[in-house]
């Protein structure tokens, strides 16, 4: 059973829509990465995942319960919310009394965040990586099977978003699922083993990193490099071809990479590399989302 699923999910404010017949699933023990440009509907999506919105249509499954229902369901969203003058310990043993939880657990989720060393310190004293640490760890303290973080590198400075990627990818590798919400593009590449893309509300694309950046074409190394780029625009068209740093650039599917590399052989063109032309996820992104600014 999917941690995760979302069915023609649907809300309105009024006359505006936040999201639209959105579908999107979350497989058990991945990282899936939540992306959108700005009123893409992510927050909405989440507190309706959370129950915190009631959807207006469509319908919300976490592990095939409806939302409310947040047994094995950890979340942080928008940011993490503590007493200032409570220590992080004390903060986690409020939190912890209140949701049932074993004191020990306390220790455990500390160590997992990195926080032990400063788990006495006030939360006024944190600084704003080890506050969202916190958060993470207030979110683990029922040993969720799924954790839901919005933005959980908002506002880091790099050593604190590198910590923070870290002990994501450890959550993952630990069998968790993690569903992650976050504007940053190379953070999305780095940590998550699928994307889901939404612009205006609606999903737009969802797949692997790998898989999203590939397809957009060929790079063929082949000579001579002008008479090739001649056939080829022969073949594909003008437009098709460009020569970029003496290889040749060749927007065309990835399937047809057999058949150009045998008409190019037969026309007497030596070819000596041929391999897919990767995007970057920002272009990706850009293209998918109509060129809109990405963030929350």
């Amino acid at each position: 059973m999917e941690p995760v699923v979302c069915e023609k999910l649907t809300k309105r404010y009024g006359e505006v829509v936040a999201v639209q017949d959105l579908d999107l699933s979350v497989r058990a023990g991945e990282v899936y990465g939540f992306l959108g440009p700005n009123g893409a509907g992510k927050t909405t999506t989440l507190r309706m995942l959370l129950g915190l919105v009631r959807p207006t249509s469509g319908r919300v499954l976490l592990h095939g319960r409806p939302p409310g229902d947040l047994s094995g369901v950890g979340a942080l969203i928008e940011g993490p919310a503590f007493y200032p003058y409570l220590s992080g310990r004390d903060n986690l043993r409020v939190l912890a009394r209140y949701a049932g939880v074993d004191d020990r657990r306390i220790d455990v989720v500390l160590d997992l965040v990195d926080l032990t060393d400063r788990a006495r310190h006030k939360f006024a004293t944190y600084s704003l990586g080890m506050k969202q640490r916190l958060g993470v760890a207030a979110a683990l303290l029922k040993d969720p099977q799924l954790l839901i973080l919005d933005e959980p590198t908002n506002g880091l400075d790099p050593a604190g978003m590198a910590d923070m990627r870290t002990l994501i990818r450890r959550l993952g590798a630990a069998g968790s699922t993690v569903l992650i919400s976050s504007h940053l593009l190379g953070e999305v590449e780095q940590i998550c083993d699928r994307v889901g893309i939404v612009a205006r509300g609606a999903l737009v694309a969802e797949n692997t990193v790998a898989e999203l950046r590939s397809g957009a074409g060929l790079r063929i190394f082949a000579e001579p490099v002008d008479d090739a780029a001649a056939w080829l625009r022969l073949l594909l068209g003008t437009s098709a071809v460009a020569v970029v740093d003496g290889a040749l650039d060749v927007t065309v599917s990835p399937a047809r990479a057999a058949e150009i590399n045998e008409s190019m052989v037969k026309a007497g063109i030596a070819v000596s590399g041929l391999r897919t032309r990767e995007r970057d996820l920002e272009q990706v992104f850009l293209e998918l989302t109509g060129g809109e600014s990405n963030g929350r």
